[in-house]
């Protein structure tokens, strides 16, 4: 069925009034697997959603008595288009963990990272234009720049991050091609889907680069506090205040459903963002800032950080060990903090077309073609170990050996018979 067809027309009747970008807009294939993996008999190794089990429910529930007392009558108003000054001053507080020293000015508070990043890519992307990114990068970055009908052009990125050389290549190559880069955009620690972190000895080098070429840098870090055995190497942006914009989030470190995130970008950019913060939604939510501002204030959210970290470490081992136990041959990243692992499949096995057959086994997987702006990536899948206990993980992980072994044997026995 075609879009000007009759049918479809009565389906939607507005189709021919939808603006062009419209037609960008499509399901995420982890949002897709949502209505799957939320069955209790299917192992989902697939959304990556923290584990929010491990916060102490009495310490949220005294901050929201305590907001509720000291600030209630503001906290359900309108808000100032930056976000709450108190909460802007321990966000430099937690930016500093990782070497970043800023002023409050330069911060705007946003409903997540996420809508931080959509802000960016509305101000900076006109259509055709180029947005660099590691090979595989984010599901939903890349979700953002299709919609702004922008050109992701994926540079290569190793168990090191992103290639400074590949960098270099890639741009040279776009320019030759005439075509106009906004900006790179860049995970540098415990990637999402890849788990892997850019190296200390890289980070000065993409800089440079970047710097030379007059190109801006994206820097999104909500796993960067999530280190299992010692904490990730200085942020790019802590190197360079001109030409870095940094996104964080509350999400992985506290809880997503709060929805606060927040950019330190030059003053310039800033500007532009508030302002656009302005025109899109008035202001973040005052309520779950100042909520999220009183839970900083009083509770241990250091000791929180660390729960987190031994969690998530706990369950990245369990995922490795059933990795070495049931699929020993096949090639994973071994992510030193957050959610994620990168599993190379054998040649010849398609992880889109073969997630079907795993849900019948159930389990549940993210297909690497979510991660890569063209769709190939069709021999990667990622898994998150984030959510699940350490004996589903196994389970899930048993679940997805004997899918891939059933492959790899259809697809040895069909080769044979081709010979």
């Amino acid at each position: 069925m075609t879009e000007s067809s009759p049918q479809a027309h009565n389906l939607d009747p507005w189709l021919d009034a939808y603006a062009a970008r419209a037609e960008t807009l499509a399901v995420s294939e982890v949002r897709a697997l949502f209505s799957v993996v939320s069955r209790p008999e299917v192992v989902s190794l697939a959304g990556g959603m923290p584990y929010v089990a491990a916060l102490p429910k009495e310490t949220l529930a005294k901050a929201y008595a305590d907001t509720m007392a000291k600030r209630g009558l503001l906290a359900i108003q309108y808000g100032g288009g930056q976000g709450d000054l108190t909460l802007r001053d321990q966000i430099r507080e937690l930016m500093a963990l990782e070497g970043i020293h800023s002023s409050v000015e330069d911060l705007v508070v946003t409903t997540g990272s996420q809508h931080g990043l959509d802000m960016l890519a509305g101000l900076f992307l006109d259509k055709g234009d180029v947005v660099l990114a590691e090979g595989p990068s984010y599901v939903g970055a890349i979700g953002i720049f299709r919609h702004y009908e922008a050109h992701i052009e994926h540079v290569h990125t190793d168990h090191d991050g992103m290639s400074p050389e590949a960098l270099q290549e890639s741009i040279d190559r776009m320019k030759a091609d005439g075509r106009t880069i906004k900006f790179l955009y860049l995970v540098p620690n415990f990637a999402n889907p890849s788990g892997v972190t850019l190296s200390a000895e890289r980070r000065p080098k993409i800089l440079e680069i970047c710097k030379r070429e007059h190109i801006l840098i994206i820097e999104d870090n909500p796993y960067g506090l999530l280190y299992f055995d010692k904490p990730s190497p200085a942020a790019v942006r802590s190197m360079d205040e001109d030409g870095v914009v940094y996104l964080g989030s509350f999400s992985k470190i506290l809880a997503p459903g709060f929805r606060v995130g927040y950019v330190l970008a030059p003053p310039a950019i800033r500007d532009k963002m508030v302002l656009a913060q302005e025109s899109a939604l008035l202001c973040p939510s005052s309520f779950t800032q100042m909520m999220i501002s009183e839970f900083l204030a009083n509770a241990d959210w250091k000791g929180q950080i660390d729960t987190f970290r031994g969690v998530y470490r706990e369950r990245r081992d369990a995922a490795l060990n059933a990795m070495h136990e049931y699929l020993p041959n096949l090639e994973t990243t071994r992510p030193d903090g957050g959610f994620y692992l990168w599993i190379t499949l054998p040649e010849g096995i398609d992880s889109k077309a073969m997630l079907p057959l795993a849900v019948k086994e159930l389990v549940a997987y993210t297909p690497g073609t979510a991660f890569f702006g063209d769709g190939s990536g069709q021999r990667y899948l990622r898994v998150c170990y984030s959510f699940p206990t350490p004996d589903r993980i196994n389970l899930g992980i048993k679940r997805l050996a004997n899918v891939i072994n059933l492959q790899t044997e259809l697809l040895d026995t069909f080769q044979q018979k081709g010979k």
